[in-house]
């Protein structure tokens, strides 16, 4: 069976077409902004060449039939017709505490969806378009949701409540959420594959590192903490996000430089993080790593944080058996895992494998034999978890 995996953003659309019983990727590609002057596809039809087109995308349906007609295309698609899609699937960012996993969507369940929009203004949105779109074009496929923050949905209240007045939580929900749920769970499931262990009995940190980045904590199976919050804001230091920081800064910014919450609110997405830090040299981490002290000090606070994050979540749960890197910083940035692991990690027994570390963007185990605690590089798939969870509910229907 074919899954479309679908990821709607505001102005843009990925998509990949797998086959759920090989797993192979059989095409890709992405529609960027869309609503926007200059809009174009992208198109990767397995192996042959990339396919571009400029062309207009009013809304996000003209989009979607220009992704249908691409993977049908008689010269360069991949599909002699819509038929052979059996299922999509789609990422949906905030479920909050309706969805602890994937589900086929409904009327109900898009409705519930869009009630989560106040926790997600800038993304359930643009989710939802790209799921109606899709029914209206591929009437009577099944559509399957699959959320961000569902898999840490485990986690025990001690863990997501924060420590404000009880009856925001239970009036509008305010709490810890997490997200990178999809790629937490695949990078967790690689892992104790790869080190031949019964996942139900392991104690894993997960460390998704890349422009946006989060680490999780997950013991037996079940994620039982994470470092993003109520948004993604919350948690280690980003490309432009700020990470932790005490809340009392945003008053006395927003005083001293006579500006709204919102507007300081927009600095500390876009302006902060690794970007901020380093004075405004990059939130590219590959740019950091020129030598320059701004790019240094960017990079030591990363490690840093991360580190502190990791040794909470040992703590949290009494011992870790593997720590793990993904997402574009984690798979491919010998130096920042170095950084993190030879820095502040000795106390967890780690000892790098310097060979083995300086691999890029594959699996592999990266410290020496007789390290304590292993430490592993995984490269992340979310749209191939994404393609699992919705062949398995559709294969149950």
């Amino acid at each position: 069976m074919n899954i479309l995996v679908i990821n709607c953003g505001s102005s843009s659309l990925k998509f990949q077409l797998i086959d759920a019983e090989t797993e192979e990727l059989t095409a890709r590609g992405l529609c960027e902004r869309i609503g926007i002057s200059g809009s174009r596809i992208t198109f990767f039809p397995g192996d042959g060449e990339k396919v571009v087109r400029e062309v207009s995308m009013p809304d996000h349906k003209t989009a979607i039939q220009l992704v249908l007609d691409a993977l049908t295309d008689e010269g360069t698609g991949v599909l002699a017709d819509l038929g052979q899609i059996g299922a999509v699937g789609h990422r949906i960012v905030h479920g909050g505490e309706a969805f602890a996993q994937a589900t086929v969507i409904t009327p109900a369940v898009k409705e519930a969806i869009r009630a989560c929009s106040d926790l997600a203004p800038l993304h359930n949105p643009a989710n939802l378009t790209g799921v109606e779109a899709c029914e209206a074009l591929m009437p009577g496929v099944p559509m399957v949701a699959v959320f961000d923050t569902a898999f840490h949905q485990t986690m025990p209240e001690e863990a997501y409540l924060y420590a404000i007045p009880y009856r925001y939580y239970e009036k509008y929900k305010i709490r810890r959420y997490g997200f990178h749920g999809t790629s937490h769970d695949y990078v967790s499931h690689r892992a104790a594959a790869l080190l031949g262990r019964s996942y139900e009995e392991l104690k894993l940190i997960v460390c998704h590192l890349g422009n946006g980045a989060s680490v999780s904590a997950v013991r037996n199976g079940k994620c039982v903490d994470t470092s993003m919050g109520m948004t993604p804001l919350e948690g280690l230091i980003m490309g432009t996000r700020s990470g932790d920081l005490d809340p009392a800064v945003i008053q006395f910014i927003a005083d001293k430089e006579d500006k709204s919450i919102g507007e300081i609110m927009s600095i500390l997405n876009k302006e902060s993080g690794v970007l901020g830090i380093s004075g405004g040299l990059s939130s590219d981490f590959r740019d950091l790593e020129n030598g320059s002290l701004e790019g240094e000090r960017a990079l030591h606070a990363f490690a840093l944080r991360t580190a502190k994050y990791i040794g909470a979540y040992a703590a949290a749960m009494n011992g870790v058996d593997a720590i793990c890197f993904t997402a574009g910083v984690g798979e491919n940035s010998a130096s920042v895992r170095g950084m993190i692991c030879n820095s502040y990690l000795g106390y967890l027994g780690i000892t790098l494998d310097e060979e083995a570390n300086q691999k890029r963007g594959c699996e592999t185990i990266i410290t020496t034999p007789e390290s304590l605690t292993k430490v592993l590089v995984i490269p992340t798939n979310e749209e191939l978890a994404i393609a699992r969870q919705t062949y398995a509910l559709v294969r149950q229907a």
